[in-house]
């Protein structure tokens, strides 16, 4: 990856949002700063940043003309930094870019990076390439880079302000693996929106951590979906429904539970109560329902043997073998269900669906076909 889209376990250049502030030997002052309150680089500091960093080495026309500046900050939670490099030609002035950089699966494995970077162009031009894909930024326009793959940065004199998103907590989000390498124009409204908020928080930095950031972050998730979303379904069908066959494990181990509910398959699943939910919509269904109907195929299930075995078990010791707590609920949810209450079944009867059955068997939610 580009060595202006790296991290490493040490920190991160190109937007890290874990950069530490360069040491005061790498740093040389030249000046007043170019970001405020941050010393300016020499080319020399910078390499020696960017080797610490990620181990990636960059590329300019001319060391002794070239400054840069880094400053790490803190977006709605999410961390950050802002990027500014000078390097004393224009891009085209000596027909190739005055700077350039380059991560390699080497790189990236040494790295170790386990996150994915909106990149917005605050100022100049840029060229971002991954995964055969090539991003022309000018200024308002973002792209989506992913750090764990091997990239290259060509740019002039340019700024930048980089937001780090982590993996799992983006794809638990989105529901699928977002291509790195993606970019969107200023003119789209959600790229408009995302650009103005990233750039209004920056401006509240360093006050006290806000209780709407979290509220903030999925605002910033949804916006970065709406621009980065694929066209082709496929992958995101092929990696919810992977995830949702471990969600309906997660499910039958614990309905049983009485204090089970949407909320604890969430937490065991690792991922949101609202894109949990939004799993079973898309399939027509919910998570209660789906608890609910477990939870009555069992209650059948040991009705049944009772029927068979002639034992006199309270029905409300069954209720509770299967998740429920009060009687009254669960012989109305049943009679929904099969059409009869608990104790209405004629011996040795099989339990069928009554026909005004509206919820969902277990079974009958599986994933969609891809």
């Amino acid at each position: 990856m580009s060595t202006l889209n790296g991290t490493s376990r040490g920190g991160d250049i190109g937007g890290g949002c874990h950069s530490e502030r360069p040491s005061a030997a790498q740093a040389t002052i030249l000046g007043s700063a170019g970001l405020a309150g941050t010393p300016r680089l020499d080319f020399e500091a910078w390499t020696a940043f960017l080797r610490t960093s990620c181990g990636n080495q960059p590329d300019v026309i001319d060391p002794r003309a070239f400054t840069g500046w880094v400053r790490p900050m803190t977006v709605c939670g999410l961390d950050a930094a802002e990027l500014k490099i000078e390097c004393g030609f224009a891009a085209s002035e000596l027909g190739r870019s005055a700077y350039r950089s380059e991560r390699t699966h080497r790189d990236a494995r040494f790295a170790g990076a386990d996150y994915y970077y909106a990149v917005f162009q605050v100022a100049g031009r840029s060229i971002f390439t991954q995964n055969d894909e090539v991003a022309q930024l000018a200024v308002g326009d973002v792209a989506l880079l992913d750090a764990a793959r091997p990239a290259a940065c060509s740019a002039g004199d340019v700024q930048w302000l980089r937001l780090q998103l982590p993996r799992q907590t983006l794809i638990s989000h989105f529901g699928f693996e977002p291509q790195g390498g993606l970019h969107a124009r200023a003119a789209t409204s959600a790229a408009r929106l995302l650009f103005d908020l990233v750039r209004d928080a920056d401006k509240a930095d360093g006050l006290a951590a806000s209780a709407a950031d979290s509220y903030m972050q999925l605002a910033i998730y949804d916006l970065i979906g709406a621009l980065f979303a694929p066209s082709d379904p496929s992958p995101v069908s092929r990696h919810a429904d992977k995830l949702f066959a471990r969600i309906r494990g997660v499910v039958k181990d614990g309905f049983a539970d009485p204090d089970f509910g949407p909320r604890e398959v969430a937490v065991e699943a690792g991922i949101s109560l609202r894109y949990l939910q939004k799993l079973f919509t898309a399939r027509s269904s919910t998570c209660s329902e789906f608890i609910y109907s477990l939870r009555l195929d069992h209650a059948a299930r040991l009705l049944h043997r009772r029927a068979s075995l002639g034992r006199n078990q309270p029905l409300s010791e069954i209720a509770y073998a299967c998740g429920f707590r009060d009687y009254t609920h669960f012989a109305r949810r049943f009679r929904h269900r099969f059409g009869y209450p608990p104790g209405g079944r004629a011996e040795g009867e099989t339990v069928r669906a009554g026909a005004g059955e509206r919820a969902p068997r277990a079974h009958d939610v599986r994933p969609r076909a891809v």
